[in-house]
């Protein structure tokens, strides 16, 4: 299993997301990305949003923890189960644009807390994150995310 931490970046009860298109599928996925080697999950997240929105973020407590386990493939296409570590945070820096360079995200699209159940969210936290919102309760372990997969 590997670790993908992420922020919540919420402003005027708008989240930032980062815009991807799978085929004909609109995937929208929390800022975040992959841990380089001995490098901390806080320092990755800031890392990865100079890298691909050249924006700089204050990184808070988790706000919760949850699995997507891929299902088994036939095949050489096994993906790896990767926990969700997702830290609220705060912008200090920057506007969020993408770097076309370091990601094949489209946009950044700030989007509004109300309609994350809509979409197709990766991982698809939309919930916790209404339900974070309304708690202001950090560090919940959700388990595994019912995830769809494109």
């Amino acid at each position: 299993m590997k670790v993908r931490p992420a922020v919540l970046l919420i402003e005027n009860n708008h989240l930032l997301l980062m815009h991807y298109r799978y085929g004909d599928t609109d995937v929208y996925a929390l800022p975040g990305g992959n841990p380089d080697r001995g490098e901390t999950l806080d320092l990755t997240v800031m890392r990865e949003l100079q890298e691909e929105l050249g924006i700089d973020v204050e990184v808070g407590p988790i706000a919760f923890v949850g699995e997507v386990i891929f299902p088994p493939t036939h095949g050489s296409e096994t993906k790896e189960d990767v926990l969700h570590v997702v830290f609220v945070s705060q912008l200090i820096g920057g506007i969020p644009r993408i770097n076309p360079e370091e990601t094949t995200a489209l946009a950044v699209s700030w989007k509004p807390v109300g309609e994350l159940d809509d979409l197709n969210l990766y991982p698809n936290v939309g919930r916790q994150i209404q339900r974070w919102l309304t708690s202001q309760t950090n560090l919940e372990y959700i388990g595994k995310i019912d995830q769809a997969f494109f």
